[in-house]
């Protein structure tokens, strides 16, 4: 099959599908390897970057989807319902950072790194399709084990959970002082 038509028949998949597709189910429906459907995936994600386009294709974790360029979000608010806004509060910014770095993670856990109960920011968070369940801990009463999910790495625009910051250890001593410091005033309060 010529490249056009290779092409033309992922982006039929990536456009039908709505939602991201594995690498390695589009090399199949293809019928070429993994390697191959990769160079021509780039070489599709190059075109629209470079031509003037309204979409793009973007990897998630060894998947790849075809969604809308941010700059057009103006011209689609013309046709659809503005979307309920999601709005990320600190308490849920914080939740989520821990589910993003220790996951997979109890609720447990989470408390006890932030010192108060995070019931309400889970929630949110689950019904924003940030986190997710992913499985429970093997052991007393079998806590629910949360992780970030594909939307997540969607909507900060990162790739995989490898490609989140590091946090130094200056960042990471600041952090603790910090804590400790608040902690302190409480006690004086």
């Amino acid at each position: 099959m010529e490249i056009t038509k290779l092409e033309a028949a992922i982006e039929a998949i990536l456009f039908t599908m709505g939602e991201s597709v594995e690498i390695e189910k589009i090399a199949k429906a293809i019928q070429h390897d993994e390697d191959t459907t990769r160079k021509i995936i780039y070489n599709l994600m190059d075109k629209y970057q470079t031509e003037d386009r309204g979409i793009k294709i973007i990897e998630l974790d060894n998947a790849f989807q075809m969604c809308t360029k941010p700059e057009m979000y103006d011209y689609l608010i013309k046709v659809a319902s503005q979307p309920k806004r999601q709005v990320l509060t600190e308490v849920m910014l914080e939740t989520l950072s821990i589910v993003a770095y220790k996951q997979p993670v109890t609720r447990a856990e989470i408390e006890g790194i932030r010192g108060v109960k995070c019931d309400h920011a889970v929630n949110k968070l689950i019904e924003y399709n940030l986190i997710t369940e992913v499985g429970r801990l093997d052991a007393p009463g079998r806590p629910l084990l949360f992780g970030t999910t594909e939307d997540f790495l969607r909507k900060f625009g990162v790739q995989s959970l490898e490609d989140l910051p590091e946090i130094s250890n200056d960042k990471y001593e600041d952090f603790k002082s910090e804590a400790e410091e608040e902690v302190q005033l409480k006690l004086d309060v």
